[in-house]
């Protein structure tokens, strides 16, 4: 077998294998017993052949829309019809049947026919680059997840050992310089900390993960949450939830999501700035609302302030992670709720958490996770 016999016989059994399905060999059968037939139906009807030749052709055009062979197959098929047809009008027309102007048939029809196939290789061929790229993007948010993962593991070990022995010496340093020092290390240990606890919080929210969860009383929760904040930091602070609702949450998860939206109010205002955190109380859910006397947030910036890795710089306090208020919308999403940012009509800015009032009561049973 030759070079060039072999390299045909490798693309039509290329092609076979491609196109075993049940489905697909039922199809190309009954095309082909549909052509048959019509080829036959223009021999036996001289002067009506041209309904059966256009029948032919539409169904052939069609079928290679849900059928888009490879190049070789095609070309073999539309060869073979073209010289079938083509040879019975000829005929007809040396026998009278057809005048010369039908003859002009043989090249319109299968013109049209390649006119689909070029367009249907081109849909393919689209879907194709479509696929690639939705497989490499994939690709490249698992590896986001990976590294997300990684390397909060990879922070939360050392940070973890340094802060105990820092803690430990503290004790025993009675210089207040030196003191000071380690204070120092300690909050930007803390802030370490914080950083990895987001970027776990995220690849396991991106990844899916069930989290354990809870029925949390929400009075409980905003008071707990903004009493720690109140009492370390130099700022106004307005807590106050009137109203009780139970929420099925995973309190941890939450409490990392409400903590960044509180830090961010902190990194906007100034020592002794205004923050609010209202709870409230609806019919079928409830808000936890952070607002801030601060100067708000940019109307071109409101579309982009849960974007990963995009921040504002602050006018007090260090440029944050970017990684707080993307898990924050992620948790509250899991959660069954949603987060919106948006400015006061007094000024300054507000992120409002909305979240699904569970229909128990405190110590009822409830599901054993929820799923991010």
């Amino acid at each position: 077998m030759s070079s060039r016999s072999g390299e045909i016989w490798s693309r039509w059994r290329a092609w076979g294998e491609t196109h075993t399905t049940r489905q697909g060999l039922i199809l190309d059968l009954g095309l082909a017993v549909f052509g048959a037939a019509m080829v036959w139906s223009m021999i036996v009807s001289p002067g009506l052949e041209t309904v059966p030749y256009h029948l032919l052709f539409l169904m052939l055009t069609i079928i290679y829309g849900f059928r888009v062979w490879p190049v070789l197959p095609t070309t073999v098929v539309a060869t073979l019809v073209t010289l079938a047809t083509g040879g019975v009008l000829y005929l007809h027309y040396r026998q009278g049947f057809i005048d010369r102007a039908e003859l002009a048939e043989v090249l319109l029809m299968p013109a049209l026919l390649m006119a689909m196939v070029w367009h249907a290789r081109r849909r393919v061929a689209a879907q194709t680059a479509l696929q690639e790229m939705t497989v490499q993007q994939q690709a490249m948010i698992e590896r986001e997840h990976d590294f997300f993962r990684d390397t909060a593991h990879a922070i939360r070990t050392p940070v973890t050992i340094a802060r105990g022995h820092l803690e430990l010496s503290e004790e025993a340093i009675e210089e207040p310089q030196a003191q000071e020092d380690v204070r120092v290390a300690l909050r930007q240990l803390e802030r370490m900390a914080v950083l990895s606890n987001r970027l776990l919080a995220i690849a396991q929210l991106d990844a899916g993960t069930s989290f354990p969860v809870e029925q949390v009383s929400l009075r409980d929760f905003i008071l707990d949450v903004g009493g720690n904040w109140a009492a370390h930091t130099n700022r106004s602070w307005t807590v106050v939830c009137p109203d009780d609702a139970v929420i099925l949450a995973a309190p941890d998860m939450l409490g990392l999501a409400l903590d960044a939206v509180i830090e961010n109010a902190v990194h906007f205002t100034g020592d002794g700035g205004t923050i609010a955190l209202t709870g409230k109380v609806w019919a079928r859910y409830c808000t936890v609302r952070v607002a801030d006397d601060g100067p708000g947030i940019p109307p071109e910036d409101l579309g982009r302030v849960f974007e990963r890795f995009w921040h504002r710089r602050p006018p007090n306090g260090s440029m944050g992670s970017g990684l707080g208020l993307p898990m924050a919308i992620a948790t509250a999403r899991a959660c069954g709720g949603s987060l919106r940012a948006f400015n006061q009509e007094g000024g300054g800015a507000a992120f409002e958490f909305v979240l699904p009032i569970a229909s128990a009561t405190l110590g009822d049973p409830v599901p054993a996770s929820v799923s991010a």
